[in-house]
């Protein structure tokens, strides 16, 4: 037995027989449905797919045997629809279980048997786009609550909601959050298993989630494409002057965001939490990535790596376009070159000022007075986690022991979740377990994205856990 009366081998037991028997066959079927979330699919009412995952993952939860269950699909106008079930509890104080049925595109580069559309299980993983980011998430917060209640143990008042535009920074969210404002209410606890994990043997709690700041630096100098030979030194180049305002914002020799503005001094707390996970994970902090043989990371201080990923900005040209294909690049002198600029910045800093910032340094005095503008798409803010209750603490360490065999452990993330900052500004008092799949390989929005389904077990059991131990904090 394990804290608030759970039975622990009978909940892992549980937990196996349903990943095994069902959640791993409805997963795989989630994951042949191309659902792109709405900023990669701009048809995609008309095409159908968030539909699809939608009614598919609402299906699942539906039959699932649980008592007081009612499951709802709301559909604002002009928005990507959500699902909302409630599961009334013993205890009055309310629990949100967040997850999203909404995925990234296809990308390049998936093995040889494996596609971003097509399930295939090799072992331990599941492969195929959105079953751990976060297509498992329903599934798994259903069957941990299935768990409890076969054995009897009180939990909350339960709501848990299904968004389908978290991809593209989950900007239908707000509106659903105020529809349910007075049916969800003020939760103490808000449970997320869309984050990552530093391994798969602990229970890792997210204490930290970069923000973003994102959008398109485009140059123009001419109207029209001539031959290079002929224009070359008097037309400027695009993409020369391209490099010129990149430099404006970043080192290019180390990485190093050159804007005040989008550094924090980094809390001492997670700089000591930093150093442990390094100790733990060792060099899989790095190795976990798919380097090209001979390339190694700007340090070899393996805490000072995690620190980059969670707690410093970083920039990558994520797009391209005025750069034909090498198969059709003539010898033009191109009329303009368009870069999708992708800066995460972390926690603390004002993402939406942090734009502004950029965007006046990109434009101002461009060189040669060429055509310069950044248009900026919608900002996201970081995270950072409050000091967690006592009691949480005791159940989320309990959890990651019982069934991981290890104590929990601590790390920030480098992506970007934004309905965590927008709920902890709406639920300030709310206590938070942000936890997930996505470690070593997994790969989430890129090739041979994989569930890790012995991880997937555990973090389930675990949600279980603390649900009850959630109640058991809260009964009168």
């Amino acid at each position: 037995m394990v804290g608030a009366g759970v039975d622990a081998e009978e909940l892992v037991d549980f937990c196996d027989s349903e990943w095994e028997g069902s959640i791993i066959p409805s997963l795989s079927e989630y994951i042949r449905i191309p659902a792109l979330s709405p900023a990669f699919d701009s048809d995609w009412e008309a095409n159908g797919y968030i539909e699809d995952a939608i009614q598919h993952i609402a299906s699942w939860c539906n039959e699932q045997p649980i008592n007081g269950l009612k499951l709802q699909i709301i559909r604002l106008e002009g928005r990507t629809p959500l699902i909302h079930m409630h599961v009334p509890g013993q205890v009055n104080d309310t629990v949100l279980l967040y997850q999203h049925a909404d995925k990234q595109p296809e990308f390049v580069g998936w093995f040889e048997g494996l596609g971003p559309w097509e399930p295939v299980r090799r072992g331990d993983k599941l492969y195929g786009r959105g079953g751990a980011d976060d297509g498992y998430g329903a599934y798994a917060s259903l069957t941990a609550i299935r768990g409890l209640q076969r054995q009897g143990i009180p939990h909350g008042n339960l709501h848990i909601i299904v968004e389908a535009s978290e991809e593209s920074g989950s900007p239908d969210l707000p509106a659903y959050l105020d529809h349910l404002e007075e049916t969800i209410g003020i939760p103490s606890l808000v449970v997320c298993l869309d984050s990552g994990a530093g391994d798969w043997e602990h229970l890792w709690l997210t204490t930290s989630l970069r923000g973003l700041v994102i959008g398109t630096l485009s140059i123009e100098v001419s109207e029209q494409g001539v031959h290079s030979g002929d224009a070359g030194g008097i037309i400027p180049s695009s993409f020369r002057i391209a490099r010129a305002l990149l430099e404006r914002i970043e080192d290019s020799s180390t990485g190093e965001i050159l804007i005040p503005e989008f550094n924090v001094e980094i809390p001492e707390q997670r700089i000591e939490q930093a150093k442990e996970a390094a100790r733990v994970v060792g060099e899989e902090v790095w190795k976990k990535f798919p380097f090209k043989e001979g390339t190694k990371p700007p340090s070899e201080d393996l805490a000072e790596l995690i620190l980059n990923r969670t707690w410093r900005p970083s920039l990558e040209v994520t797009g391209v376009e005025g750069i034909p294909d090498m198969s059709k690049a003539g010898n033009v002198l191109r009329t303009n070159t368009d870069l999708k600029l992708s800066c995460r910045i972390p926690a603390g800093v004002d993402s939406t000022k942090a734009a502004e910032v950029m965007k006046r340094i990109l434009e101002s005095e461009p060189p040669h007075d060429a055509e310069v503008n950044f248009k900026i798409e919608m900002p996201a803010d970081g995270f950072h986690a409050k000091p967690l209750s006592a009691w949480i603490s005791e159940a989320l360490d309990g959890a990651s022991k019982a069934y991981f065999g290890n104590p929990l452990r601590f790390m920030g993330e480098g992506g970007t979740i934004p309905f965590m900052p927008m709920l902890q500004t709406k639920y300030p008092q709310a206590e938070f377990m942000i936890t997930g799949l996505l470690g070593p390989q997994s790969n989430a929005h890129g090739p041979n994205e994989f569930t890790h389904i012995p991880c997937g077990k555990a973090v389930t059991a675990c949600v279980a856990q603390v649900l009850a131990a959630h109640a058991a904090h809260y009964l009168p």
